[in-house]
């Protein structure tokens, strides 16, 4: 059992563009698209865009991938946005935060450890930085965490032994599953999950506004910065316009001039 304080966000997949199809595309209407990204997600917001508008060719206007990208995020065109996707691994982080995550519907889609089907026998928790900051707390808290995972492995280790007296003839996964689904009764929202996440462009940005804020709940800011870092490296033309500051805290919060895309 381990005291994790800190999430981690993998970049697993993303959108990518099919360059020949696009040619075909211009070739078909007999225009021609310049652009100086080489990011597919880039490109994809901004094919969409210019397909609002038929403005490839000479009539293309901004050829460069950031301003024309920056002028949809000024006129607040965010339907451009939800062209690409882009899929996650978030770790290190408790069933409190995916209570919270979840509540994102419009852009997203989650698949989660499963503790039906894991053993949570030798689950990680994460500990809210508020209660560690204090001894005394830390301890309190501690101690409720040792009780419930040495309650979930007893509880566990007992579950099986009758569901094997009981039903013998099930299935070694039916037994396994029946006994830790009742088990995980006892865990507690601190105990650490893993979470499959695909979002599109949009999305992320609400999240990255909304919950990057001071005001949202520590543990979830946390995972927006986290998601803020690595999408600014992964499209810089779609997130570079959001900066961390600094707070009088000590913490910080996700800023942008352009809110609500």
């Amino acid at each position: 059992m381990r005291i994790i304080t800190q999430p981690s966000v993998y970049v697993v997949g993303r959108s990518q563009i099919d360059t020949g199809a696009v040619q075909q595309f211009l070739d078909d209407e007999e225009s021609t698209w310049i652009t100086d990204s080489e990011n597919g997600t880039e490109l994809l917001s901004e094919l969409a865009g210019r397909l609002c508008y038929m403005s490839f060719g000479e009539r293309q206007g901004r050829k460069s991938n950031h301003d024309y990208l920056m002028n949809i995020i000024n006129l607040e065109h965010g339907s451009v946005l939800e062209h690409v996707v882009w899929n996650l691994v978030i770790t290190g982080v408790s069933r409190s935060f995916t209570h919270e995550l979840i509540r994102h519907r419009a852009g997203f889609a989650y698949s989660q450890l499963s503790q039906r089907y894991v053993d949570e026998s030798s689950a990680n928790y994460v500990e809210p930085d508020i209660i560690a900051a204090d001894p005394e707390l830390h301890r309190i808290w501690l101690e409720a965490i040792t009780t419930a995972h040495d309650a979930y492995r007893r509880l566990s280790d007992g579950l099986a032994s009758n569901i094997e007296r009981d039903h013998a003839d099930w299935k070694t996964r039916d037994k396994r599953k029946k006994a830790r689904e009742a088990a995980r009764s006892v865990l507690p929202n601190a105990t650490e999950t893993k979470i499959f996440v695909s979002a599109n462009a949009r999305a992320l940005r609400h999240f990255i506004e909304y919950r990057g804020a001071a005001d949202a709940e520590p543990e979830i800011r946390r995972v927006a910065h986290a998601v803020l870092n690595v999408m600014r490296l992964e499209a810089p033309n779609i997130f570079g316009d959001y900066q961390l500051v600094e707070l009088p805290s000590g913490t910080s919060e996700t800023q942008t001039a352009h809110k609500k895309v």
